[in-house]
């Protein structure tokens, strides 16, 4: 369906099913770690029902089978009714789905996606305190033995920035296996319980007072081989799959909600009786300009997406332009808010724009680096897009 007309009665269909079953009150509801994830799996539950939770899945999933087109409106619509954003089951959705969908077994498949849409989540074990954006370099070290009989891995490591692994029931776990030949050739790749005895999980307190991320300890955990991911040592190819899983509509959608936050400053504006202070409004007015042109970053991105034509680096162009515009709309937040927004007050777990002003722009420093940091886009866009030569191996200043 890429049609018009088709698209616009997708869109009335979509939002008259958010307008009657969106839940209104969950930035109350999300006070509490317990509180957010008690919401998120309510609505995710609400959504699969509904049929709008996994548009991207294939069609003989419920709701899949969407065209990229069509998956735009059911985003819009989301942002637009200003719903939860699915974070607790996003690793689950797109992470575990597109390696699954794309490398598993028929057995992994048929045992573990329809666990997906019951509820179960998924985290993610790559990043470690010595690899992260050389993630080539993890040490986390698994041992092929026998046990009762049957194949292991025994696993021994740590790993780091693992979103809400603290909830995980389950997780892609990346491991080395070999230390032979160049570092992505001794990686593996494994499907592991979060339940394992050996696994401990420590949430990282972050400035902001979320704790969105997690560290996990593995101690001789242990590891079916059945487990694996395709062959043993040829887990980075597998990885690919993970990391190329779909981030332009997740973009576009924070973008959309962002804009529809706008109400926020304007509301902030108002109650410090700054109406008519030129200076305020012309700041005002460049963060709508900005905003708004992230916006049409994001929808010319998808467009092009839609139409074939995506350029190497234009997602890397829609991240950083989200996250200056994010920091710019929180900043200003901050600024308008003067010493109100000094003070610590309760932050709403999974958003972005809260309207807590302090933790929005503590929180908006984290854009920058999560998904691949401003530098290394910087770089994906000078050298892929550009053409312009690779900084030289071994180059210092």
């Amino acid at each position: 369906m890429t049609d018009q007309p088709e698209l616009e009665s997708l869109r009335a269909q979509v939002r008259e099913w958010m307008e009657a079953n969106a839940p209104r009150d969950w930035r109350d509801a999300s006070r509490t770690q317990e509180d957010f994830v008690a919401t998120q799996r309510s609505w995710f539950a609400k959504l699969v029902e509904g049929g709008f939770a996994i548009p991207h899945w294939p069609a003989e999933w419920p709701g899949g089978g969407r065209s990229l087109a069509e998956q735009k409106v059911i985003y819009e619509e989301l942002a637009r009714v200003d719903a939860p954003r699915l974070l607790l089951s996003f690793v689950s959705t797109y992470h575990a789905y597109a390696t699954l969908h794309e490398c598993a077994s028929p057995e992994q498949k048929a045992k573990y996606l329809p666990r997906i849409l019951e509820g179960e989540t998924w985290c993610q074990g790559f990043s470690e305190p010595g690899a992260g954006s050389d993630l080539a370099a993890l040490k986390c070290k698994a041992v092929r033995e026998v046990r009762d009989g049957k194949e292991v891995y025994v696993i021994n490591g740590q790993k780091v920035w693992s979103t809400m692994a603290q909830f995980a029931d389950m997780c892609l776990l990346l491991v080395r296996t070999s230390s032979d030949g160049p570092k992505q050739a001794g990686i593996t790749y494994l499907l592991m319980d979060m339940k394992t005895p050996g696994v401990s999980v420590s949430p990282i307190h972050q400035i902001q007072g979320d704790e969105e991320f997690a560290e996990i300890f593995l101690d001789n955990v242990v590891i079916p081989v059945e487990q694996r991911v395709g062959e043993e040592g040829k887990g980075w190819a597998v990885a690919q799959a993970t990391l190329a899983s779909e981030r332009g509509l997740t973009l576009m959608e924070l973008a959309y909600r962002m804009r529809g936050a706008l109400s926020r400053v304007a509301e902030l504006i108002r109650d410090n009786g700054l109406e008519n202070d030129a200076g305020v409004l012309r700041d005002f007015g460049a963060l709508v300009t900005q905003v708004d042109a992230t916006c049409a970053i994001a929808d010319r991105f998808l467009d092009n997406r839609i139409k074939g034509v995506e350029r190497m680096g234009d997602a890397s162009i829609v991240k950083n332009s989200y996250s200056r515009a994010l920091r710019a709309y929180s900043l200003l937040g901050v600024r308008l808010g003067g010493m109100a927004e000094q003070y610590v007050k309760p932050i709403t777990f999974g958003d972005l724009n809260t309207g807590n002003w302090m933790a929005d722009f503590m929180n908006s420093y984290a854009w920058t680096i999560a998904g691949g940091s401003e530098e290394v886009q910087r770089n994906i866009i000078a050298e892929r897009m550009l053409e312009m030569p690779r900084e030289p191996k071994g180059w210092v200043l």
